[in-house]
This record gives C-alpha cells, sequence and structure tokens, in this order.
C-alpha cells in the first residue's frame, strides 16, 4: 500500500504524499474520484465541496429534515463508487462534505461501510456552524462585515467559521481512514493530511505555506490541470479531462502532475492560472494555520505534465477566523428569451423595457414599492463588455432579465405578465417553452472576523466526540509583510527610451503577451495576469496599471482596483471592490462571478516593440 511504502521512505528522508482532488465543487464530475482512485497511485484522495452559498442551501436542507445538510451526493455517488477501493489500497479521504451536519454526514458514511462489509474508522471535525450563537456573539463582538462596515444582520441564512487543517491531522492521528469537516478553508483538506504525515510542528511556517499553496492549486480540480486555461486549445481531450495530483515532499515543495493516459494539460502556465485565482494581495494570503507570502513561488516544468512549485514562504497566522454569514434580502427574478432578425439586439432591448415599465405602472397604481434593481443585458450585443462592445449587426441573440424586489408576489405578477410579449411586442422573439421564471431568495454574504477562542472545535471519532477544543495560533503573530511598492520594476526587463520611442511598438491584444485568470470573492473578483516571456514584463508593468484596468472595467466595478506583483513567477494581480453587482447569488448580473472579467481584460491592447514579438 502507499501509506506503507511512504513510511518506509520516510526513513530514508525522502517521503512523499501524493494527494488527489476530485472536486472543486458541489456538483463537480461523477467520474473524477474514480479516475484518481484507480490511476494515480494516491495516498490521500480529497474533496472540495463548500461554497459560501451552498452553506446557506445546506442549512435550509437541514431546517426541513434534520438527516439532511450534508453533500448528500459525497456518500451516495463518490464514496458507494470507491470507498472498497480505497480502503484497499490504503487511501485515506478527506472532505469538507460535512456541510452544516458532520454528524449526519458520519452516519451515512457508517451506513455505507456496513453495506459494503468495510471496517473503516469514519471522522469529523466541526465546531464552524455559529448560526445557532449569533445573537450571543453579537453582543460579544464587533462582527460588522470587514469591508463595508454594515452590521451583522438580525436574521441569518448561514453563519460559519472558516476552520483550518490542524483539527483535520489531529483526526488522522486518532487513526480516522475517512475525515469530513464542516466550513474548513478550502486548502485545509490538503494541510491537514500534510501535518499528519510529516509531523510537521505548528510553527513550521514555510512548510505550512507550501502545503497551503498546494491545495489552492489542486483544490479547483480540474483548474490546474487545463480547464478554464486561456490557451484552452492546446489541452488535449477535454472529453476525459485529468483531475490533479500533488505529490509533496518533505520540505513542503510539491510537484502537480495528472493520472497516466487521461487528457487535460500541466504546464508552467496552467498551474501560475490556478495561484492567482481568488486571492487579493498575494503576499498576505492569510488561513487559520499560517499567513501565507505566494509572491516568490517558483515554477518549473520538470516532466511532461509535471510541474514543480517551491518557495513558498510563510509566518505566524493572527488568532482570528474568517466567518461567512449569508441572508436573504427580498427576492429576484431572473430569465432570458431568444430574438432573432435584423435589429434583434434593439428588438431585445425594446420589449424588455416595455415589459418593466408595464410592471412599473401597475405597481404605482397598486402601492407597491418599485424593483430595487433591474438588470438587462443583451447577450450577443456585448452588453457586459460596456463601452468596448465590438459586435455589429448580430442577427440573434439572447435578451436577459433580471430583477430585485422585496415582494415575491410582485415578481411573480412581472413573470406572468412577461408573457404579453410574445405577441404584443417585436417580432423574431422564442424560447417560452421552457415556462415562466420563478423568484428565488437574492442571497447576500456578510463576512466578518472572529476570535479562536470562540469557536471549539470539535472532533468526533464514529460516534464519540474524542476532541473539543480551541486552535489558537501557535507562534507569535509578525507584522504582515507590505504588497511591492508601485514603482518597483523587475530588474533588467525595463523597455529603454530609445525603444519606447522608437517606430519599431506594435499594438498586439494582452492575450498575445500574457496569460490570465479571473475570479471572485463575495462582491470582489480579482484578475491574475501571467506573461508570456519575462522580456514582456516591462510593457506589461508600464501599462497594466491600476488605472488602466479601473478604467477598462468601469462600467463594471464600483469600488477600487489595486495591482500587486509575483516576480516569482513573472505575474501581476488586480483586485477588484464592489465589482460583481453584489456577486454570487446577490447579482443580477449574467456573469456574476467575474468568470469572464481575463478573458475581457486579454482583447485590450498593449504596446510593445515588434523585435520583441515572436
Amino acid at each position: 500500500m502507499n501509506n506503507l511504502s511512504n513510511t518506509a521512505g520516510n526513513t530514508r528522508g525522502n517521503k512523499k504524499v501524493r494527494i488527489g482532488c476530485a472536486s472543486a465543487f458541489y456538483g463537480d464530475s461523477q467520474l473524477s474520484a474514480r479516475q484518481l482512485v484507480d490511476g494515480g497511485n494516491l495516498d490521500y484522495l480529497v474533496f472540495d465541496y463548500l461554497a459560501e452559498v451552498t452553506m446557506a442551501i445546506l442549512a435550509r436542507a437541514k431546517a426541513k429534515d434534520a438527516n439532511l445538510g450534508f453533500a448528500v451526493d459525497f456518500v451516495s455517488v463518490a464514496m458507494k463508487d470507491v470507498l472498497a477501493d480505497c480502503s484497499k489500497q490504503g487511501i485515506k479521504v478527506v472532505a469538507n462534505a460535512g456541510g452544516v451536519n458532520v454528524p449526519g454526514c458520519i452516519s451515512a458514511l457508517q451506513k455505507l461501510c456496513e453495506e459494503q462489509g468495510l471496517n473503516l474508522k469514519i471522522a469529523g471535525v466541526y465546531g464552524d456552524d455559529l448560526a445557532a450563537q449569533a445573537g450571543t456573539l453579537k453582543n460579544q463582538f464587533d462582527l460588522s462585515e470587514t469591508q463595508t462596515g454594515e452590521p451583522l444582520p438580525e436574521k441569518l441564512a448561514s453563519m460559519n467559521a472558516y476552520l483550518g487543517g490542524a483539527p483535520v491531522a489531529q483526526a488522522l492521528a486518532a487513526g480516522a481512514d475517512v475525515v469530513v469537516t464542516g466550513r474548513v478553508v478550502d486548502s485545509a483538506v490538503v494541510i491537514g493530511p500534510l501535518l499528519h504525515e510529516f509531523g510537521w510542528q505548528l510553527t513550521q511556517y514555510n512548510q505550512i505555506a507550501q502545503a497551503a499553496l498546494a491545495g489552492h492549486v489542486i483544490e479547483c480540480g480540474a483548474q490546474c490541470t487545463g480547464g478554464n486555461f486561456t490557451d484552452w486549445h492546446l489541452v488535449p481531450d477535454f472529453a476525459d479531462m485529468s483531475y490533479p495530483i500533488a505529490e509533496v515532499s518533505s520540505d513542503g515543495s510539491f510537484v502537480v502532475e495528472i493520472p497516466p493516459n487521461t487528457g487535460g494539460l500541466v504546464s508552467v502556465a496552467t498551474v501560475a492560472e490556478q495561484i492567482v485565482y481568488e486571492i487579493g494581495d498575494p503576499a498576505n494570503y492569510l488561513l487559520p494555520d499560517v499567513a501565507c507570502d505566494f509572491s516568490h513561488v517558483k515554477l518549473q516544468q520538470i516532466g511532461i505534465n509535471q510541474v514543480r512549485v517551491s518557495n513558498a514562504q510563510g509566518r505566524a497566522p493572527g488568532n482570528q477566523y474568517k466567518v461567512c454569514a449569508t441572508y436573504v434580502d427580498g427576492y429576484k427574478l431572473m430569465g432570458q428569451f431568444f430574438m432573432g432578425g435584423q435589429r434583434c439586439a434593439q428588438k431585445a432591448r425594446t420589449s424588455l423595457n416595455a415589459w418593466v415599465a408595464r410592471t412599473q405602472k401597475v405597481f404605482a397604481q397598486k402601492g407597491i414599492s418599485d424593483y430595487r434593481e433591474v438588470s438587462i443585458e443583451i447577450i450577443g450585443a456585448e452588453d457586459t463588455y460596456g463601452s468596448h462592445a465590438t459586435a455589429q449587426n448580430t442577427r440573434e441573440v439572447m435578451g436577459k432579465f433580471g430583477l430585485h424586489h422585496n415582494n415575491k408576489e410582485a415578481l411573480i405578477f412581472a413573470s406572468m405578465e412577461m408573457a404579453y410579449l410574445a405577441t404584443s411586442a417585436t417580432p423574431g422573439m422564442s424560447g417560452f417553452a421552457a415556462g415562466r421564471a420563478r423568484p428565488q431568495p437574492l442571497m447576500r454574504i456578510h463576512s466578518t472576523l472572529i476570535n479562536k477562542d470562540a469557536v471549539p472545535v470539535i472532533i468526533q471519532l464514529g460516534s464519540e466526540i474524542i476532541v473539543e477544543k480551541v486552535f489558537e495560533s501557535a507562534g507569535s503573530v509578525t507584522t504582515p509583510k507590505c504588497r511591492f511598492d508601485s514603482d518597483v520594476v523587475t530588474e533588467g526587463v525595463a523597455i529603454n527610451s530609445a525603444q519606447a520611442n522608437s517606430q519599431d511598438l506594435v499594438s498586439v491584444p494582452l492575450e498575445q503577451l500574457a496569460y490570465a485568470r479571473s475570479g471572485d470573492k463575495g462582491d470582489n473578483a480579482n484578475i491574475g495576469v501571467i506573461a508570456r516571456k519575462s522580456e514582456y514584463l516591462s510593457a506589461l508593468y508600464q501599462q497594466l496599471t491600476s488605472e488602466a484596468v479601473a478604467e477598462f472595467f468601469a462600467h463594471l466595478v464600483e469600488g477600487e482596483v489595486e495591482r500587486f506583483e509575483l516576480p516569482g513567477f513573472d505575474a501581476f494581480n488586480f483586485f477588484m471592490t464592489q465589482a460583481l453587482g453584489g456577486g454570487g447569488t446577490a447579482s443580477l448580473r449574467v456573469d456574476s462571478q467575474g468568470k469572464a472579467f481575463a478573458q475581457m481584460l486579454l482583447s485590450k491592447m498593449i504596446r510593445i516593440p515588434n523585435s520583441l514579438l515572436d
């Protein structure tokens, strides 16, 4: 078994731990676990299921049925398929599938073991669910929103602290074969096993920072193996997409690779794109176990579909957990229809504006308040690009609408009344066969901080609680590193004045010079940009400023844009606040998570000496 061979390897000081990630979100592939178990030669199989709003959905499920509230598919699909083989091969499993009902998830797994004749130790880590204590905690702590300063809402759908990897390691040390958790930071499912396997002290911050980076790279599944990659056309066989494996050494350095004979691609660029995904200041990536500095990370292609990652730095974390609360803020109605023919964008916009005005007139007559927000986007006319749109004379579009109202009945009326457009407005409309759109709760996120000593963490093995304690930081908190000064340019890459003033300069799309990946955190978005060649850095540094990016997204971003540098692999990160119209399920936009932001920015024109281009 892999674990036995690794134990022997440890006596020679060259122990390797192989971890495969089979899930990036609740609803990811049903085939990924089998791919990794059959071809990954794994020590650990891990799953990441939980997003912010997922917690609210699971909380609602538990409120309706006390036996629910966890990622049911983890048990009924993934584990039902591979648990017996994991047991046979000595592969341990760690997943944040417990949601808001870790004991329920343990019970379901125990029942599955009985059905399959398996004798496995199932452990759970929880204590993160603070919803029942929200009122008391609000009186004890300042739980105002970290970005806006708004007070914690009175009525919450969920409230969870983000726990770290240390309790996962303790559950594994207790002999667990499978560990399920509630809300932990995504990388905790990797940090925990590595703390356990290598026996690192909780103050070995550089090693733990590398573990966090390994978790960050593989936690989104195929996003580091060719999924959502800028050069997607170079990725082999999306139909057999590979899920990632991190082979980690005792110093924390790791190699990203894929199972043999699968699709996908592992390159410096695919891994770099994932490193910049959903981060802010790369020198201050803050987790419960460690404060990370990823700005000087080194990436090295050491073989086909093998990239070595090293040089993450760590320091003591603070003694607070991030807390995410979700709450309902009225209702939203979203939908779309097809419009074809000449001037189809104008026709779709005219019809939607008429429908909104028609319903507003009725609201006024009946004393019903107006919509809180109206979003109309014509997909195909490049509405999401704002002033940068270039689509002309398109003959087919989708008319997308989003409405926000406090009154659910008002949105039901609007949904029913929309049908009048089919015969009473502009020609070429279709797409009503799917039925009327239905109002849904509009969920918002409230992020705050809470002291770790206010969150006792529970470790359960089988049906017995074996640990209940506070996991405070082990070392002294150091002063956070500042981001790089805005006037620093990587040595040796500046375009000299002769080049800058020469006739040799040409304008090319950013995509010709860089890779990019965008992501979201609540109402904030980020875009990571990685130079294809170090020779391009100076042009990017000088022209792709925070001001230039803010101007490019002025039609979407209401807050600030800040630029950070990652000189370790020739990258920049742009962090944009109030960028997503509320973000997640609170946004009425078609791109509520900024997934297309990087793709949009790649069309920006950059001037560069022609002599530097291939």
